[in-house]
């Protein structure tokens, strides 16, 4: 996946990042689509598909997004989810709760993919969990190459 640059760019210093989950849906299974955008650009910084939500998976995504951009300084704008603000403060880690304004940023870009993704009612057919993966990584370099 690396090698064919499927994946957002690196190396980003957001001051402000929303972060935030979706359900998609695979085969019938339900998994969650975790994803950071910075709200300035509307680009993708990192996005995962997990099978659930759990504070231990969010710190995983949350490792993963600082091992590629520079987002120690950031403020994290989230939505009500506990699991999102534990994992951010055991991070250590600055947030927001936020319900608008710059956290639409991430609900845009969900809005966006559930639109793309319609015609399969927001779920992938016949494809296992690691090809709809790199697609949505696909369509994240995709989206961030418009904006």
């Amino acid at each position: 996946m690396q090698e064919a640059d499927l994946q957002p760019a690196s190396d980003a210093s957001p001051d402000h990042v929303a972060l935030d989950e979706t359900v998609i849906r695979i085969n019938g299974q339900q998994f969650w689509l975790y994803a950071a955008v910075d709200p300035e650009t509307n680009k993708f910084l990192h996005l995962r598909l997990f099978t659930t939500t759990t504070t231990a998976l969010t710190q995983q995504f949350l490792r993963e997004l600082q091992e590629k951009h520079d987002v120690e300084d950031a403020v994290f704008l989230v939505d009500h989810a506990q699991h999102l603000a534990a994992a951010l403060h055991r991070a250590g880690l600055r947030f927001q709760t936020v319900r608008h304004g710059n956290r639409n940023a991430v609900e845009r870009v969900f809005r966006e993919i559930k639109r793309r993704t319609s015609s399969f009612s927001n779920s992938f057919s016949h494809v296992d969990p690691e090809t709809a993966e790199t697609w949505l990584q696909a369509f994240a370099v995709w989206w961030n190459s418009l904006n």
